[in-house]
């Protein structure tokens, strides 16, 4: 059991990897919120939730239902802005960012326990694409938001956690502090293993992967059609094909369909990645449960986060925390609800605002 110094709440929680971080670095999670139930099944049969309920839809939360904590953690759907899911979306005819009125504005909802709680600190998690969205829009309004709106001292950075698990997986980490500290996340140093991880340090032994993950003769095929196709078009897809000592693309949450990447296999066709070697791909330890399909699985690790480099972000914020006061939370009284926030017009789609979302109002000139 780790010494408990400050308490935490798990937004957005997914499978619980922000929390597996964080509670190594000394913190108690008090709260939990994730609505889709196939995740909700893998983070009961890993974390102990007795204390607490494991809430669902955050939309639904009262922001006073949400116990006082110390630090916001919360890896928002990412979906609507990912360069995948964006294009997706545009061949669809469907909306993305913010104009997603399922999931894109589901922002706001951190930002309306941000403003009532007011907790030390925050960390958010969300693709490296966050920042460019629509040509900076999206991440100026979530800025506005954080820094002139709640308060908060703001400071983001992309990281690879390429070197601590064999993937390239780039993320945004944005971090905000109620009060100034010390904490510098520019200057944080990764610290990576002597010898850098390959594929082949996650694989399980031939052994034990059941044949159904290799790929049948006429599904090869079509993959191979469909990569040749690909170059005669010149639109630079092509599938990757991984040795041991690869390194392999970003684990993503539709790798059970997706054909980004495969593994070689000797006299047999290449094969995907099983669940577990999944899981480790993301940092996740052996003993973490995999109680879901394998369909599952994919989407839940795929859209999780690398619990290795979010730990070391954890150790570096853990001293900061204890720096900051303690909120006066019972004279503090805003309403909490959404009308709480004032925000951009064009920041909310009309849909949300008319159904109680943020407040459309100007800004006034900072």
């Amino acid at each position: 059991m780790h010494h408990q110094e400050y308490s935490f709440v798990d937004l957005f929680a997914g499978i619980g990897g922000l929390r597996l971080a964080f509670e190594g670095a000394g913190g108690q999670c008090i709260f939990t919120s994730e609505w889709n139930r196939f995740a909700q099944a893998t983070y009961h049969a890993n974390f102990d939730c007795s204390g607490h309920a494991l809430a669902g839809d955050i939309t639904r939360i009262p922001a006073d239902a949400v116990p006082p904590h110390d630090l916001l953690l919360a890896g928002f759907p990412c979906q609507p802005f990912s360069l995948a899911g964006v294009g997706t979306r545009n061949k669809l005819g469907q909306k993305h960012g913010f104009a997603d009125a399922t999931q894109g504005t589901l922002f706001f909802e951190i930002a309306r326990m941000l403003g009532y709680h007011r907790p030390k600190a925050f960390l958010l998690e969300n693709v490296k694409n966050l920042i460019h969205h629509d040509a900076g829009k999206t991440f100026a309004t979530i800025r506005d938001v954080l820094e002139k709106q709640l308060g908060y001292h703001v400071q983001y950075r992309v990281l690879n956690a390429n070197g601590l698990v064999p993937q390239n997986r780039n993320r945004v980490f944005i971090i905000g502090f109620r009060e100034r500290t010390a904490f510098d996340l520019s200057a944080l140093q990764i610290r990576y293993p002597a010898t850098l991880p390959t594929v082949g340090d996650i694989l399980l032994p031939a052994r034990q992967v059941p044949a159904l993950f290799t790929l049948s003769d006429g599904y090869f095929a079509w993959v191979r059609q469909q990569a040749a196709r690909n170059r005669a078009r010149g639109n630079g897809f092509t599938t990757r094909y991984l040795s041991p000592q690869d390194t392999m693309p970003a684990l993503i949450a539709s790798y059970g369909s997706d054909r980004a990447f495969f593994i070689k296999q000797r006299g047999k066709n290449p094969r995907r990645l099983t669940p577990r070697e999944c899981a480790r791909a993301m940092g996740f330890p052996d003993e973490f449960a995999i109680v879901v399909s394998k369909t599952q699985a994919y989407r839940q690790f795929g859209n999780s986060v690398v619990v290795p480099l979010v730990a070391q972000i954890a150790a570096a914020m853990r001293p900061h925390l204890s720096q900051v006061t303690a909120w006066p939370f019972a004279l503090y009284n805003p309403r909490h609800d959404r009308d709480a926030l004032s925000c951009p017009a064009d920041a909310v789609p009309a849909a949300v605002l008319a159904g109680g979302g943020c407040r459309a109002e100007t800004l006034p000139a900072v």
